[in-house]
């Protein structure tokens, strides 16, 4: 079964779609159907329930807005992909809080320096957001570039993840 719920945070509500146990798509929206569309077609529930609470990601959720940064690490999620944008995905879970990367840094992490474009992509098309923070990801020049979930967002995340 698929489920989905949404919290209230500070940067205004996060909706979690959970199958298995696993995230497979979430994002600052009260809207789950703004989430579905960007699963992968083998991994896209036909229906999604409501439900008030996911147990340990709702938790995690609330922990990572209240300033527990690793709250999110440890959140299984799965995402589908084409080879490389799997891998980058797997490389944003280990950019940490408060050290964020541009994107010839990420390419570079992901073993392909050259491919700046391809890390960028990888960051637009992340269906799971929070839970693999492409917020982490700056544009070269060092500018806080786009993010699905609007500027503002972006920013408040960022600031949250500073060091103190």
């Amino acid at each position: 079964m698929t489920s989905y719920s949404t919290v209230d945070t500070p940067i205004g509500p996060f909706t979690a779609v959970v199958r298995d146990d696993e995230v497979i798509a979430s994002g600052w929206t009260g809207a789950v159907d703004d989430l579905v569309g960007l699963i992968h077609p083998t991994l896209r529930p036909a229906e999604v329930q409501s439900r008030p609470d996911l147990g340990a990601v709702t938790k995690a959720v609330l922990r990572y807005h209240d300033g527990e940064l690793d709250a999110i690490e440890e959140v299984a999620v799965s995402q589908r992909s084409g080879e490389f944008i799997q891998h980058a995905w797997q490389v944003l879970r280990t950019v940490p809080a408060g050290e964020p990367v541009t994107y010839a840094q990420f390419a570079s992490l992901a073993g392909r320096p050259s491919a700046v474009r391809a890390a960028a992509s990888a960051c637009a098309r992340n269906p799971v957001a929070l839970f693999v923070p492409c917020h982490r990801v700056l544009r070269t020049d060092g500018s806080i570039g786009g993010f699905r979930w609007g500027l503002p967002a972006k920013h408040w995340l960022l600031d949250h993840e500073k060091p103190s």
